[in-house]
């Protein structure tokens, strides 16, 4: 983009595609662009998450740690979240071929399945504090729900980008644009899964 100014009227000008300067961004590149924006954006995230569970493993060596019995209602959340990603990936590969009512099956169906995550997790956070096991008991019971916790802020992060996608296929965009959106919202939803799976992992072996 360049801009240009009237030589007979130096007050005035306006802003154009370039021939020289430059040129409009066309779907291949916005959807590399955005990529790299993603990718840019998980880096930090994941440095995050890999320093609380360093924390976390730390911690417990500490003489007032008490371990945590993990609810029933973590391994649902877990196989929730798995189908979600699934359904992300079902409707990001049907978005490849132009398959746009799977698109929308499977956004619907991971969006569903993320809600249902959510209330599992609601569920379980109920059932620790209801046994006595609140946030401040003991170390152990304050690192499940920021850790927990933390991830379904991400989660909910993701379900406003879920929304957004929603409507850019219900705006009936031209398909390069649905094929990115799609795309870039099922690897955040992936990133997602794979940083639940390692917490899963940690809050398992060490309880």
């Amino acid at each position: 983009m360049s801009f240009w100014v009237d030589r007979g009227h130096p007050g005035r000008g306006t802003i154009e595609p370039s021939r020289t300067a430059g040129r409009w961004p066309g779907p291949a590149e916005r959807s590399k662009l955005a990529l790299r924006g993603l990718l840019i954006l998980l880096v930090p995230l994941t440095s995050m998450f890999g320093l609380l569970i360093s924390a976390y493993i730390m911690r417990r060596h500490m003489g007032d740690w008490q371990p945590l019995p993990l609810p029933w209602q973590v391994w649902l959340s877990t196989l929730l979240l798995v189908l979600s990603s699934a359904g992300f990936e079902w409707a990001r590969r049907a978005a490849q071929v132009g398959w746009v009512d799977d698109v929308r099956r499977g956004l619907l169906v991971a969006g569903v399945l993320a809600l249902a995550f959510l209330a599992s997790q609601f569920w379980a956070w109920r059932e620790l504090q209801q046994a006595g096991l609140a946030v401040a008991t003991n170390p152990a019971n304050s690192f499940f729900f920021l850790m927990t916790g933390l991830h379904a802020l991400h989660l909910v992060a993701g379900l406003m980008a879920w929304l957004r996608t929603r409507a850019v296929l219900a705006g009936r965009q031209e398909p390069a644009a649905i094929q990115s959106t799609v795309q870039l919202c099922a690897w955040y939803w992936h990133f997602l899964l794979a940083v639940w799976l390692a917490l899963f992992g940690v809050l398992v072996l060490m309880a």
